[in-house]
């Protein structure tokens, strides 16, 4: 028995849940990139908060060299064992998507195969680095602050 993606998606979602997909507003050419949800209550606030995962690790930090260093948060493998490579995070840049976008990723065969949740010890490092960011909105540090029930 198929299970409807609606069901699927709302089902599943928490905080730490990681989707594998192509963003739209990277170059047409970039691959697809893990995505992991780091709102505390994703299933009832308006939009899922995101960050995105790379593999450009030594690009990234020199991009990003004159910001906080806790926006940036690196993962092994042996953190996170769908990484292959070294990954870091640039929680200086978010994503704001809602629950019905991931679905139609889902319809559309536009989201890859469900993976691993990321350990909450790790997105809780990803929400102080999107917190400590000077580059993400007020509004998102706000949601981020609320607590999971």
């Amino acid at each position: 028995m198929d299970i409807p993606p609606e069901v699927r998606i709302k089902g599943g979602i928490k905080t730490g849940t990681v989707y594998y997909f192509k963003e739209e507003s990277h170059k047409q050419d970039a691959p697809w990139h893990h995505f992991v949800v780091i709102n505390s209550h994703p299933a009832s606030d308006r939009v899922l908060i995101l960050v995105c995962a790379s593999s450009q690790v030594d690009k990234i930090k020199k991009n990003r060299k004159n910001l906080p260093p806790e926006t940036l948060v690196e993962v092994s493998h042996s953190d996170y064992t769908d990484f292959v490579l070294p990954t870091i995070f640039d929680c200086n840049t978010v994503y704001e998507k809602t629950i019905g976008y991931i679905i139609k990723k889902l319809q559309e065969g536009k989201l890859g195969a469900y993976n691993l949740d990321m350990d909450l010890k790790i997105v809780e490092k990803l929400k102080i680095g999107v917190v400590a960011s000077p580059l993400v909105r007020r509004e998102l540090k706000k949601v981020l602050r609320q607590k999971s029930a």
